[in-house]
């Protein structure tokens, strides 16, 4: 097996180093009913997510995450293996349904505590920590009362960011909202896909609203209790390509990015929802809503993972696939990530920029206790240079979140997607960094050389 000084940076690798400012970080990410199982320990009580993934057909071979990585029992050897891959920065994200079983009412101590130890590890083992309220597990006790289809649980999600960052607020560098409400509603609401697993587009458009409507009033709760973390939201988004120069494919272009993209920062960045959708189903939006989602926030996050292909021919023009897909069936276009910023450089007046997830799922084995993903190298290569050149044409970057971390369960996938940087053997709970690990060790500690060599050179 090779040891981390063998895997040797390219002269690109290098030019990367020194393509961000000095303060960028490198890390991973993970979200908590992917990872942690212990799913009713110590008090926390049910999400949508355990509901959804307990129903038979809703998932790949009726998987759960009631273990999953089990990171609840091991958060602390899992954060020393954060350490030994050099990780800035950990973004993570809190379960409702652990620090308050009902989404309403009573705490519950030992959740917290377990939120408060992990935050505390993560600093003394020099990690940045970057916290996310809700990445898609409602506590199942407001899901009986409506869910986000329901006005109120705007304002119980409110109460529930104003405790965390009462608590938390103080050690973390970021406190995210929420995690892609785009998955929420549509995923969750209109295609069934993800929990509560509904069908109804009506009511997915009124979810996103209130989704919203929930960021703007947490945003003013947190706010009350003066955090220092940076407070903001983190979307998933694309950059949208017409499959030809037809005025059909550009208009199909358009209207994409519009519904995925312009749909949730118009009403964050500019106080209004993009004119150009003509939706059939326009939510509910009550007199003063647009003021409270669009509060200052100060950081957005994005997720990206491919672009948006617009053919509106019959069959649809394919995508060229140029650099492949991954084991999603995702597009690999990294210059996408590149001209999404740039784009947003000339619409809105932008916060600062942290790219939370980022990642590749290949079909990964364990041979002779090792993983060869070379793929993933070139992936996280490709995304990085094209960050490299946002940063250089003027965007805001702080940050860039691998995900993720380790393997874990992926959702309505189960445990068949692997987009970790380390493997997970699910049976005996094994983690195993994978050549892509090692890699990104290299390239962080080599990032961390040229900022203090930078540092000297300033003070000398």
């Amino acid at each position: 097996m090779k040891t981390f000084s063998q895997y040797a940076l390219s002269k690109s690798d290098l030019g990367l180093c020194d393509a961000f400012a000095d303060g960028f970080v490198l890390g991973a990410a993970a979200a908590a009913y992917q990872i942690e199982g212990s799913a009713s320990a110590d008090g926390r009580g049910p999400s949508i997510w355990d509901t959804f993934s307990h129903t038979p057909g809703k998932t790949v071979n009726g998987e759960t995450g009631d273990v999953a990585c089990d990171h609840y029992r091991r958060w602390k050897s899992d954060v020393d293996l954060m350490q030994s891959l050099a990780l800035e920065a950990y973004r993570f994200s809190i379960s409702w349904s652990r620090v308050q079983p009902s989404g309403s009412g009573a705490w519950n101590p030992m959740g917290l505590a377990f939120y408060d130890q992990l935050v505390d590890r993560l600093l003394e083992k020099s990690i940045q920590p970057h916290a996310t309220l809700y990445h898609w597990d409602l506590p199942q006790a407001l899901q009986d009362k409506g869910g986000w289809a329901n006005r109120d649980t705007a304002h119980r999600f409110a109460d529930y960011a104003e405790e965390i960052a009462t608590r938390l607020g103080d050690r973390l560098v970021t406190l995210a909202t929420h995690n892609e409400p785009y998955c929420t509603a549509t995923l969750g609401h209109e295609l069934g896909k993800f929990a509560p697993g509904f069908r109804d587009a009506a009511l997915a458009t009124q979810v996103s609203h209130h989704l919203l409507l929930s960021h703007g009033l947490a945003m003013k709760s947190m706010r009350s209790v003066s955090p220092k973390a940076a407070l903001g939201i983190v979307l998933n988004q694309s950059a949208a390509s017409p499959a030809t120069e037809s005025a059909e494919d550009v208009a199909l272009a358009r209207l994409l990015y519009a519904k995925f993209v312009r749909w949730y920062m118009d009403p964050i960045l500019l106080g209004r929802y993009p004119d150009e959708i003509g939706i059939q189903h326009y939510p509910d939006v009550q007199v003063g809503d647009m003021e409270l989602i669009s509060e200052p926030i100060d950081f957005l996050g994005i997720n990206y993972y491919t672009r948006l292909w617009a053919s509106a021919s019959t069959p649809p023009v394919p995508a060229p696939n140029a650099l492949g897909v991954n084991d999603m069936g995702w597009e690999t276009y990294p210059s996408g990530l590149g001209d999404l910023l740039l784009d947003h450089r000339e619409n809105y007046r932008l916060p600062p920029i942290y790219i939370c997830e980022n990642g590749m799922a290949c079909a990964d084995q364990l041979v002779d206790g090792s993983v060869s993903d070379p793929a993933r190298i070139e992936y996280v290569r490709g995304h990085l240079a094209s960050l490299a050149r946002a940063s250089q044409g003027g965007v805001d970057i702080r940050g860039y979140m691998y995900w993720s971390v380790m393997d874990n369960y992926e959702w309505d996938s189960g445990y068949a997607k692997r987009f970790g940087l380390v493997h997970v053997d699910y049976p005996t709970q094994t983690r195993t960094p994978k050549e892509s690990a090692h890699w990104y060790r290299e390239l962080i500690e080599a990032k961390q050389r040229l900022s203090a060599t930078q540092k000297i050179a300033v003070t000398a």
